[in-house]
């Protein structure tokens, strides 16, 4: 089982390692591109969400073995790390498992985390996915906790003095990030901005990349643009 592992590619860009939980998710996001990735029925992705067998032991002997410490490990690319109507007790001993070691998590989540925060400090990072704004979010993330609960769970990781950022990736409606990323940035540390992949859209990337690239600076915010994004940005 490869418990943990460094990301390779765009994927690198979050962090030095990564684990990934469990085998599905719940939030049945319409551009979920795990189940493809994976090379599973999207449906039985979706439907069948449990936490891989015996992860967390074998976590301790790999972190044990390869002494791995001091690292900021992402939680997760495969699945979410807070599935929605699930029993999340395994991501709570994941995380206290890489603490044990002296390593630091990132989580990025549609669901909500607050349960764990008590076992988070000013090493790790808390961040939750925002694509849009109501009504597309019902339709693109059904199974995914409401905006305005990532945005409470994020505001609260910030009062409680952890790291809090935004994946605002992928973007469906530029006009509601934009208008988050306004909104929400006295609790938000750091944003990433990507765009939509792999599905049609009539979307000016060019035109959007440069004005959330604006916004950000003008609010004194860290942000990073995805590559793809950059790439249509510095088109002529």
């Amino acid at each position: 089982m490869n418990t943990i592992y460094k990301p390779k590619g765009a994927a690198a860009e979050y962090g030095d390692y990564a684990v990934n939980i469990y085998t599905g998710c719940p939030h049945r996001c319409y551009y979920c591109f795990a189940p493809q990735v994976l090379h599973r029925d999207r449906e039985a992705f979706h439907s069948c969400v449990e936490p891989r067998k015996g992860i967390v032991e074998e976590l301790r002997r790999k972190l044990e073995r390869e002494k791995i410490t001091g690292k900021l490990v992402h939680l997760c690319f495969t699945c979410d790390p807070y599935p929605t109507g699930c029993d999340t007790t395994t991501t709570r001993e994941v995380i206290q498992t890489l603490k044990e070691f002296g390593n630091h998590v990132q989580i990025l989540t549609k669901g909500s985390g607050i349960c764990d925060f008590d076992l988070l400090d000013g090493g790790d990072w808390y961040g939750v996915t925002i694509s849009c704004g109501r009504p597309m979010e019902d339709a693109a993330e059904p199974g995914a906790v409401s905006l305005e609960s990532r945005l409470y769970d994020l505001e609260e990781a910030k009062r409680r003095g952890i790291n809090t950022w935004v994946s605002f990736e992928p973007v469906l409606d530029p006009e509601a990030v934009l208008a988050c990323i306004y909104g929400c940035a006295y609790f938000i540390d750091k944003v990433k901005v990507g765009k939509l992949n792999y599905h049609p859209s009539d979307i000016d990337w060019g035109q959007f990349g440069r004005n959330a690239e604006m916004m950000c600076r003008e609010l004194g915010l860290d942000y990073y643009i995805k590559d793809s994004l950059r790439a249509e940005m510095d088109k002529p």
